[in-house]
């Protein structure tokens, strides 16, 4: 069986990079804007599902939007 290992991701930094405000980056990526907010002050941590999401976030941003947009 393969584990699969998911780093931690960076979240401020990933959010600028996208040059995307809090409200922005929440709303797009279908995430609860006070649990960004935790995120990033480091109050707590991503679990895996969400770290795996972000993951693919910072390689992808265009195809996951696409891909929640036609799910929606």
């Amino acid at each position: 069986m393969l584990k699969v290992q998911i780093s931690v991701v960076d979240v401020k930094k990933l959010r600028h990079s996208l040059q995307m405000s809090q409200p922005e980056f929440a709303d797009k990526f279908g995430f609860n804007l006070r649990t960004l907010q935790q995120w990033e002050q480091g109050r707590c941590c991503p679990d895996k599902a969400a770290r795996a999401l972000l993951s693919i976030i910072s390689h992808s941003p265009d195809a996951v939007r696409e891909a929640l947009a036609v799910a929606s």
